[in-house]
């Protein structure tokens, strides 16, 4: 279960108009327990109710106020995850090239909802660990070039697909299930200082 649980922080931590987005993106979180010894409020807490994700070109990072999550750092450069948790002092860092899942089947719904205004087409991944899916607008494009490397967490398969970034996630697993919906979106210029490790941040390889 911890591998499902860290896999989904940098999941849903795990994402200015025109070439790419650059900005802020803010979620709520809700989750719907699938165990009876864990409750749905439980669950939310762990994982956080709120997540703010930050994205400029190739690297994004997801803050999240969950007990368990704090927060998410992706370097396109090094092609890493750094992952915190509140139980460490220590950030995991994942190789995002490598996916332990596998996508089935994939199926597309145009103009399935709107989002804060946005029409979007929904994406649905049946994949080896449950179903997921996406709910996105042309209008938050991403270049998915940056990501090619990107292959944990079916986020290339994602992208590819898209080729724009989720105003909605509804992901399924054994243990629960997690939906994420935007409830801000702020395009703003970012400083690149936004996806650096602080100074003195002591990082390890994820057993997950």
């Amino acid at each position: 279960m911890k591998k499902i649980i860290l896999t989904l922080i940098l999941f849903t931590s795990i994402i200015a108009f025109g070439q790419s987005f650059e900005g802020e993106i803010i979620y709520k979180n809700s989750l719907k327990s699938k165990k009876p010894k864990m409750t749905d409020e439980q669950w939310t807490q762990m994982m956080g109710s709120k997540q703010e994700y930050f994205i400029k070109e190739g690297s994004y990072k997801s803050i999240s106020n969950g007990t368990l999550a704090q927060w998410q750092i992706y370097d396109n450069k090094e092609n890493k995850i750094y992952s915190k948790g509140s139980n460490s002092e220590i950030a995991l860092w994942n190789d995002a090239s490598v996916n332990s899942d596998e996508v089935i089947k994939l199926e597309t719904n145009r103009n399935a909802t709107t989002i804060l205004g946005y029409v979007c087409d929904e994406l649905t991944l049946i994949c080896k660990s449950g179903i997921q899916k996406y709910y996105y607008s042309s209008k938050l494009p991403v270049d998915i070039k940056l990501f090619v490397n990107h292959k944990y967490g079916n986020w290339y398969e994602f992208l590819k697909n898209s080729k724009a970034l989720p105003l909605k996630t509804i992901i399924e697993t054994p243990q629960f299930i997690i939906e994420t919906t935007a409830t801000e979106v702020k395009p703003m210029k970012l400083d690149d200082k936004i996806f650096i490790l602080q100074a003195g941040t002591k990082t390890s390889k994820s057993p997950y």
